[in-house]
């Protein structure tokens, strides 16, 4: 009897090693790339975190008074600011966003006369000082309180923050983070009912 030999099949390797390792690296940056390219439109696509409106228990309620002394020594009163539109901000100079927002005040402060809308920033938890040479340095001419209680009356949660008070001491809004002149300017023509 004669013997045939049967050759032995051998199933290919699985794909192991560097090759293996190549694909999956190639297959992760793929993945890593469609989450950046996801981000990169989501924020390319929502609106700027400025102007931004938030509900408040506050809104439609007569403004809790704001009375302190000012960086002058002077007592500063909301109250005394009746009958003229009143943008309170509550703010501190070492608050990168409030830094960032100061410039849009000082715009939107000049285009107002300020017998008509007047900008009354609030100091939160900062020194009067700071805040003085804060002032000199960037400008703005409107007067500056400190009232350690208003930021609780108010509810302030963070800064910046800023409520729109109508000529008759009522919250129309409130706003959470940096404002613009722009914003600030169209957020005036809508509570004017312009």
């Amino acid at each position: 009897m004669s013997s045939t030999v049967v050759p032995e099949v051998r199933a290919a390797p699985p794909v192991a090693g560097p090759q293996r390792d190549r694909h999956t690296a190639r297959w992760v940056a793929v993945g890593v790339g469609a989450v950046v390219l996801a981000l990169i439109v989501l924020l390319a696509t929502r609106p700027p975190a400025a102007d931004v409106i938030a509900p408040s228990p506050i809104v439609g309620q007569a403004a809790p008074e704001i009375e302190g002394p000012g960086l002058d020594g002077a007592t500063v009163r909301l109250s005394d600011l009746r009958g003229r539109w009143v943008l309170v901000n509550f703010f501190a100079t070492w608050c990168v966003p409030c830094q960032k927002e100061h410039p849009e005040l000082v715009r939107f402060s000049q285009r107002h006369p300020a017998d008509e809308v007047q900008v009354l920033a609030v100091i939160y938890d900062d020194q009067p000082a700071d805040v003085a040479e804060f002032f000199e340095k960037l400008g703005g001419d409107w007067p500056v309180v400190d009232d350690t209680g208003a930021k609780v009356d108010f509810g302030v949660r963070g800064i910046p923050e800023s409520f729109l008070v109508d000529p008759d001491g009522v919250v129309r809004t409130r706003l959470i983070g940096g404002v613009t002149a722009a914003g600030l300017d169209g957020l005036l023509r809508r509570a004017e009912g312009r």
